[in-house]
């Protein structure tokens, strides 16, 4: 006789069963994509050359060219010794970036926003330049730094290596995260009256086409023995930093 009525109750009716298959998910036609994008927009405008007389007054006359446009601190920023070479503000080379933040941290945000903008669009170069900065129109942001529609600018002088007179531009420059239709009207407007300016100054002999020096390769200048500053290009004949004639052996 069978024993069926040992086992237990289910048993019977319950029968083995394969696991089901795993489902597939079927992919779409098109795929769904979310996009990224970041536009950054750096402009600027810069004068002819207005040749000044040679000469430390003529230095110490720059930061008054702003005087009546600046909205901000007016700040001074020297040609680089040669130890800074290589600095440019571009974090895709990090040793570069890291020459041109060691440079520059001293500076404010003001000053910083205008060199990233003006080094970027090959405005100013500071292997020669001397740079007065400052900002002339806009708002800052919380931390401190110019708007993307904000105009910063001033003056960039160095010495015509032919007379060693003094060479001063007027330079203005936007930009950032976006861009405004009349910002370029007012840079135009601005640049104007730093022009005006610089042509207002008691050593001011007119204006002059004269091309800006070109940094010969290697950077091996000399040092120049008034100053001490490392010149930024060997055949220079005048100090970038204090405009004296440089001693060669």
């Amino acid at each position: 006789m069978p024993l069926e009525f040992l086992k237990r109750k289910g048993n019977a009716d319950s029968a083995p069963t394969s696991a089901a298959p795993p489902s597939t998910a079927l992919l779409p036609e098109e795929v769904v994509a979310q996009d990224h994008l970041l536009k950054l927009y750096y402009a600027g405008k810069s004068s002819d050359g207005v040749r000044l007389k040679a000469g430390p007054a003529a230095i110490a006359e720059l930061p008054t060219m702003l005087v009546g446009l600046a909205h901000s601190e007016i700040e001074v920023v020297e040609p680089l010794p040669i130890e800074f070479s290589q600095a440019t503000p571009t974090i895709v080379s990090p040793s570069e970036a890291m020459q041109w933040l060691n440079a520059h941290h001293v500076h404010s945000p003001i000053t910083r926003h205008a060199l990233v903008v003006l080094e970027s669009i090959d405005a100013i170069d500071l292997a020669f330049d001397t740079f007065v900065c400052s900002l002339l129109d806009g708002e800052v942001d919380t931390s401190g730094y110019p708007e993307y529609n904000a105009i910063v600018g001033g003056v960039a002088a160095h010495w015509d290596e032919a007379t060693g007179d003094m060479i001063c531009r007027a330079v203005v420059g936007w930009g950032g995260k976006g861009v405004r239709g009349d910002t370029d009207r007012i840079g135009a407007k601005l640049l104007g009256g730093v022009l005006s300016n610089i042509l207002a100054s008691q050593y001011a002999l007119g204006l002059t086409s004269i091309e800006r020096p070109v940094p010969a390769a290697g950077r091996g200048g000399l040092v120049c023995a008034h100053c001490g500053f490392a010149s930024g290009h060997e055949r220079a004949f005048y100090c970038p930093k204090c405009g004296m004639r440089l001693l060669r052996g």
